[in-house]
């Protein structure tokens, strides 16, 4: 009998204290991804640690106050009242620090920010998301500086501008190319997104669907081959690690906008998939304007064993997007939005079909070398027309990307480590002209706005066939010495061959050549360093690098007949050149609550491509023009990120309240710059005539001299968060003359959101938000040295968007 009352004693204790436990999930405020390995303890009773999935179960026998700290995150204390009941903890993390921010490529066994000898800039999911997150020049224009991005329409066009190299800096249009990204490197999940002549055309990319944006200012030949810009590198949202989830997410915007993005995430400690579907479209905020997209993206990382790793990335889309055509400066004063009427009788459109691939295998020999290789393949296929035209374009892209990794301790101290590599791209393409003329079953004799009618393609006006090649072979060593001074130096040699086919017959020029090819060799990159970390807080760094811009093809190749040119090939023509200067310091004050990172720099861009016009013998008409190295360019600017953790809670109704602010100042002009162009004499009668135009100690066109932005972030409890921010941009010059300037203008964002979990699977996250709040006119792009075309304004009224995203976590 005793023996059984034993027995039932235990019985009830133990079912008491099988509901005497507790169980919680720890996450991040910010994003709502799980925290592995979070510290939850009791005071003077020890604790635990959170699970895969952010989980924890403590023994709960009463009301008591449990601790939870993880690094990076603010330490919170969490009274238990309820032992039956479920726990969510919110950890607010710190101001990111600059060394635990890493970098995707480098030279250096430590890839943490802080380590690196130069200027790069780091955007996650919370200043993406500031706004829409569907255009990347919200996120851009707002959070880095020395950086600007344009785009022609709602989601076409987009270019960017790194440290004065980008629109208005190089081009067929002497000192301005408006069409298309060249001089820099963009990469999505690790597939090129520039071709291999190295054009950028970033008009089927999904912005919506990257969780991670690194900007890399300067040359950077050491790491990435033709980049004397810069180079950008995009990856796609991850997985969170342990959960598998369905997620749709609408957001709804004035002008006619909608975005519906379906995904699907699982992740385990070996894998994580990842399928997105997106469809965007918009009525566009000008007359025809409208726009619309579709995306599919599946992103793959598996790990069969400890040394090996592959990844997989497949992405299609499908672009439309009308374009209205460029405003003179009397419709942008006039605020007379609507448009050229040249592009829209034309319908003026961009439209993008592509798809991309890519397969990675990361494999560790050993404690020091390991090889990341990536082979990759785009399929291209747009149409487009302007007031100059249709234009088709079919192209394949094909390359690898082959890098090593190497690591050696030397002594107590000193580490040798380094990255050496090979990109190889090639590159078969179509292209294809058209003239517009007016449908002859069209019976309107008079086109205009409220009787409107589209051309149709006439005939044809050229056929060329492009095969391009490019390698660039590059690497770089980082010397690390005791008390972490480090020491980098690195070479990139890249070549670049070109052949083209004019495919254009001309019964008129039975005899015009018609195939050419060019190659430019021996295109070096050095790079060299010192980098000083303080206190593991602080680092300063000096550092002089090269890199070099060559032509594509459209400015050696010269059709005409009778150029001085043999061959109709300009093989006089010169890559340019970047050399650039720089001294900079990043790092982490007050208590690490002051982030910050300072660069200044001088760079020198030579061999700069102008154009040169031919008129004919009697000088009434162009016959052609050609394009040339003409003078330099001089860039001394100054940049300035800083963020600061102003309040931090665990408990308060504010979490964090975060404040940030950038400036740039760029002091940029052309050197030694004569610039060629057709106009009509001053006699009598009127003649086209060949007038050089010196632009030299002008300022460069399409960059303000200040920049400057600020905002703050704040996160409270019950899933609460928002944003402002402010930007101030500087007029300048639309042409290299200084004769015509832009206003300058300030911007006033904000957004408001609420995520929640609503249950164990149910998640919620809405916001609302508005851009251009005081409704100020500014533009959205400047089309330099293209008078008299020259702008497209953005929405002239407050924009308002508002989102919901429900997610299930199985």
């Amino acid at each position: 009998m005793r023996f059984l009352l034993t027995i039932f004693i235990a019985f009830i204790f133990s079912g008491t204290f099988a509901q005497q436990s507790v169980r919680g999930k720890v996450y991040d405020a910010i994003t709502s991804q799980a925290l592995k390995g979070a510290s939850i303890s009791f005071a003077g009773k020890g604790g635990t640690l959170t699970g895969k999935d952010g989980t924890f179960t403590v023994d709960c026998t009463g009301p008591s106050t449990i601790t939870v700290s993880f690094v990076g995150y603010q330490t919170y204390q969490y009274k238990i009242v309820n032992c039956d009941g479920e726990i969510s903890i919110a950890l607010s993390p710190m101001i990111d620090n600059l060394d635990q921010v890493e970098i995707s490529a480098t030279s250096n066994s430590n890839k943490s920010l802080l380590y690196q000898p130069s200027s790069i800039t780091k955007l996650s999911p919370v200043e993406l998301k500031r706004s829409t997150g569907l255009f990347l020049d919200d996120a851009i224009n707002s959070n880095v500086p020395g950086v600007s991005m344009n785009r022609r329409a709602v989601g076409s066009g987009q270019q960017f501008n790194i440290r004065g190299y980008g629109n208005g800096s190089r081009g067929t249009r002497g000192v301005s190319s408006n069409f298309e990204g060249q001089g820099y490197k963009v990469y999505l999940n690790g597939i090129p997104v520039t071709d291999a002549e190295g054009i950028t055309v970033m008009d089927d990319i999904d912005f919506g669907s990257v969780g991670n944006v690194e900007v890399t200012k300067g040359p950077a030949g050491t790491l990435y081959g033709l980049a004397i810009a810069g180079a950008v590198n995009l990856s796609s949202i991850k997985p969170e690690n342990g959960k598998t989830s369905v997620s749709q997410e609408v957001l709804i915007g004035n002008y006619g906008l909608q975005r519906y993005t379906t995904s699907f995430q699982t992740a385990t400690e070996r894998a994580s998939i990842l399928l997105n579907y997106g469809r965007q479209k918009s009525d566009g905020f000008t007359i025809h304007n409208a726009s619309h997209k579709d995306f599919v993206n599946m992103v793959g990382s598996f790990q069969p064993n400890a040394k090996q790793n592959i990844s997989s990335y497949f992405g299609y889309s499908n672009s439309y997007d009308q374009r209205s055509g460029e405003l003179t400066l009397d419709q942008y004063a006039n605020e007379d939005y609507t448009g050229n009427i040249n592009y829209i009788k034309r319908d003026g459109h961009s439209s993008v079909y592509t798809v991309r691939a890519g397969l990675g295998h990361e494999y560790i020999f050993n404690d020091h070398v390991s090889n990341n290789t990536s082979i990759f393949a785009t399929a291209f296929n747009s149409n487009v027309s302007s007031a100059g035209g249709w234009t088709d374009k079919a192209s394949t892209n094909l390359g690898l990307r082959s890098t090593f990794d190497t690591k050696y301790d030397l002594a107590t101290g000193v580490k040798l480590s380094g990255i050496t590599g090979v990109e190889t791209q090639r590159q078969n393409s179509s292209t294809i002209g058209y003239t517009m003329v007016k449908n002859p079953l069209d019976t309107a004799t008079v086109w205009n706005y409220g009787n409107p009618y589209y051309w149709v393609i006439g005939a044809s006006t050229s056929n060329v066939y492009t095969t391009t090649a490019t390698t660039s072979l590059f690497t770089e060593w980082t010397l690390t010495l005791p008390k972490d001074l480090s020491v980098t130096g690195g070479i990139g040699w890249s070549n670049m061959k070109i052949g083209l086919d004019d495919r254009f017959y001309n019964a008129a020029q039975p005899n015009k050549p018609r195939q050419f090819d060019t190659t430019y060799n021996g295109m070096f990159s050095p790079h060299v360093a010192i980098n000083k970390v303080f206190n593991s807080h602080v680092s300063a760094y000096v550092s002089y690098s090269k890199g070099y811009k060559a032509p594509v093809s459209s400015f050696f190749y010269i059709p005409a007949i009778g150029t001085t040119f043999q061959g109709g090939v300009n093989s006089q023509l010169k890559p340019e050149v970047g050399n650039q200067f720089e001294i900079g310091t990043k790092g982490e004050l007050m208590q690490q609550k002051l982030v910050y990172q300072l660069a200044l720099f001088h760079t020198v861009f030579s061999n700069k491509f102008t154009t040169v016009a031919v008129p004919n013998p009697a000088n009434t008409v162009t016959l052609y023009s050609y394009v040339v190295n003409g003078g330099e360019q001089e860039h001394t600017g100054l940049e300035l990120l800083a963020k600061y953790t102003a309040y931090q809670s665990g408990t308060g109704f504010f979490k964090a309240i975060i404040p940030f602010a950038n400036l740039t100042y760029s002091d940029f002009k052309y050197k030694d710059y004569r610039f060629q162009t057709i106009g009509k004499t001053i006699s009598t009668p009127l003649k086209d005539s060949a007038f050089t135009n010196d632009y030299s100690n002008k300022a460069v066109a399409g960059v303000p001299k200040f920049v400057g932005n600020m905002g703050v972030d704040i996160v409270a409890n019950m899933g609460l968060y928002a944003n402002v921010t402010y930007m101030y941009r500087d007029g300048f010059p639309i042409t290299s003359d200084g004769v015509n300037n832009t206003e300058s203008y300030n911007l006033l964002n904000a957004k408001l959101g609420f995520q929640h979990s609503l249950s164990r699977h149910f998640d919620i996250n809405a916001a609302f938000g508005v851009s251009n709040i005081t409704a100020v006119k500014y533009p959205i792009m400047v089309f330099v040295n293209q008078l008299p075309d020259a702008f497209i304004a953005a929405p002239r009224d407050a924009n308002y968007f508002g989102s919901v995203n429900l997610k299930y976590t199985f």
